[in-house]
């Protein structure tokens, strides 16, 4: 179970997020969405410890996230390409958290190998340093990465961005099954509202930092996000 409570962040002044309360149950499939600037990738960030609170905290598991490290064995997250090492080929990259997280290499590769239809044949084998691959084979590499080790929760932001039709169908199968078959609790932000709504079952619309709506998934929440959305797109236009 994740809990925030009283959380802030502000610079220079400014808040740039404020959530009161919010709790994601173990095994819930969690959608953020938002605007640009609406604070998406500020949470993700005060989750992971990457960043700290200006006042509240986070709690994952009873741990306090910016106040131990014992939340990471059970927590993995695939940001952008600065989680990448862009030096190392995908195997090598594969392996080098593999060994972070007890695996070893015939775990690893067990594991690549029920992925060859999402790398669609461009990760593996190709004697490529990360940094030579595209933004969305960097991103296919990144969340793969992101899932070994058997971890509890998953962080991915933005994971549909950069990839092919094709792909972002495989990769909301293989979100679903990990929520709905394996427990595992999934938070994923997406600026695409047909696929959060695919896959999450909860979505908590970010505005200005702040939570103005927490919906649980049913047929009419893509239509209720698309009114949100084009409102807030009207309120812009007339201000």
């Amino acid at each position: 179970m994740i809990q925030t409570k009283d959380l802030s962040k502000a610079y220079n002044g400014t808040t740039v997020l404020h959530i009161d309360e919010l709790t994601i149950p173990k095994g819930q499939s969690f959608g953020l969405v938002g605007n640009n600037g609406a604070g998406k990738t500020t949470y993700f960030s005060l989750l992971l410890d990457l960043i700290k609170p200006t006042t509240g905290r986070i709690t994952s598991n009873k741990v306090v996230v910016d106040q131990s490290e014992d939340w990471k064995p059970f927590t993995s997250a695939f940001i952008d390409e600065s989680f990448l090492i862009g030096y190392l080929t995908p195997e090598e990259y594969f392996y080098f958290i593999g060994d972070l997280r007890g695996q070893n290499k015939a775990d690893i590769d067990a594991l690549t190998s029920q992925f060859e239809d999402f790398f669609n044949g461009e990760i593996l084998g190709k004697k490529k340093y990360l940094r030579d691959l595209s933004k969305g084979n960097q991103k296919k590499a990144g969340i793969v990465a992101a899932l070994i080790g058997n971890p509890e929760v998953i962080i991915l932001d933005e994971p549909f961005a950069n990839l092919d039709p094709t792909t972002q169908i495989r990769l909301k199968q293989i979100l679903k099954d990990l929520a709905q078959k394996q427990g595992v609790t999934i938070l994923v932000s997406s600026h695409d509202l047909m696929h959060v709504t695919d896959v999450c079952e909860r979505i908590v619309v970010l505005e200005k930092g702040n939570v103005v709506k927490d919906l649980e998934t049913n047929p009419t929440t893509l239509k209720e996000l698309e009114a949100h959305f084009s409102g807030s797109m009207a309120t812009l236009e007339e201000e």
